[in-house]
């Protein structure tokens, strides 16, 4: 089936007339509205196929002064959160009918954040997601004065506050504190910190919740071991653990990259995690279960943070309300052998 111009693209008339119903009912199905009856919904996109009719995107965009595109900046990196935070919101932001134009960024600064936000601003895009996950990132979102909603998705609930933008984030202290409490509720009077480094947001959150879960305990704790986010990082801090003879009960590690390395020093040293040391994680990532043993750790739900991040734009969208109260994902343990059998 063809189109009788010859040169011209099909139009939704031509989609209506060649499945015999009216230009509204073909404007229906295209938006996804539930009153179509399916039959009428499949010969309306039986003639969309037959044709290779179009929607005309910068015509609509005219009309209900959306561009159903949201722009999302994010820094350049390949670590499990800022990464699993990015896929989650695209296929949440996919679901509800947007497209996602994402902008990843080296270096965070006032002047390259405003580059990036007058790019999408002039593509159009609905609003902003800013993934905030460092002091850097934070920094550059400070001043960010814009028409369109901003969302950040970050943890620190002192930035969340004050940034004056609307907020989501999992919430990383709950999270410390179950992977604390857990360890706690074996028996262990000491829990070891293995932080992660402390210009991210969630290794901040991680170690205050740490500490805060211990208070409460009533248990003394020695200082943190501050490190990076690497399994490389984890290793030198097991390493140096062992040979000073100074393993505690149990470690809380401020990911399960670091905990991969503590576990891969320890078995080298002759120390048996889950027997001789506790160990728990923090990510739930992707083979966090086939460790040697198989780690304990807290989970994020990416999936939900992502939904949630839909929710707050499309409430901001419908209204003039530009900040609110931040909106929290609550983590869960996840319990296995690492931290005792």
């Amino acid at each position: 089936m063809s189109t009788d111009s010859g040169s011209r693209p099909p139009a939704m008339s031509d989609v209506a007339l060649a499945a015999g119903v009216s230009h509204q009912t073909v404007s229906r199905v295209l938006n996804g509205h539930p009153s179509v009856r399916p039959e009428t919904r499949d010969r309306v996109q039986a003639a969309i196929a037959s044709l290779g009719y179009r929607r005309n995107s910068a015509a609509r965009a005219l009309v209900t002064r959306r561009s159903d595109t949201l722009g999302v900046v994010t820094p350049a990196s390949a670590l499990y959160g800022p990464t699993s935070t990015l896929v989650a919101f695209e296929q949440a932001a996919r679901e509800a009918g947007w497209y996602v134009s994402v902008a990843t960024m080296r270096r965070f600064t006032a002047e390259s954040m405003r580059g990036a936000v007058e790019h999408f601003l002039d593509h159009g895009v609905d609003a902003l997601v800013v993934i905030a996950p460092t002091r850097e990132v934070a920094a550059a979102v400070s001043g960010l004065d814009v028409p369109v909603p901003v969302v950040l998705i970050c943890s620190a609930l002192e930035l969340r506050e004050t940034a004056g933008v609307l907020s989501v984030g999992v919430d990383q202290r709950l999270g410390a504190r179950l992977a604390t409490r857990h360890l706690l509720a074996r028996g262990h009077t000491e829990v070891l910190h293995v932080a992660g480094p402390q210009d991210w947001f969630d290794a901040q959150d991680r170690l205050a919740g740490w500490r805060e879960e211990c208070a409460a305990a009533g248990v003394v704790v020695r200082e943190p071991i501050v490190a990076g986010w690497s399994a490389d990082a984890g290793y030198d801090v097991g390493r140096e653990l062992a040979a000073r003879g100074r393993v505690p009960e149990s470690i809380f590690a401020a990911n399960d990259q670091l905990a991969l390395g503590l576990e891969h020093a320890f078995w080298d040293a002759g120390i048996r995690v889950g027997q001789d040391v506790a160990l728990v994680g923090f990510d739930d990532e992707v083979g966090s279960a086939h460790y040697l043993p198989p780690l304990t750790t807290v989970r994020q739900d990416f999936v939900r943070l992502g939904t949630l991040a839909i929710e707050v734009l499309r409430g901001a969208l419908g209204s003039s309300e530009r900040r609110g109260a931040p909106r929290l994902v609550p983590p869960e343990i996840v319990v296995r052998r690492s931290s005792g059998v």
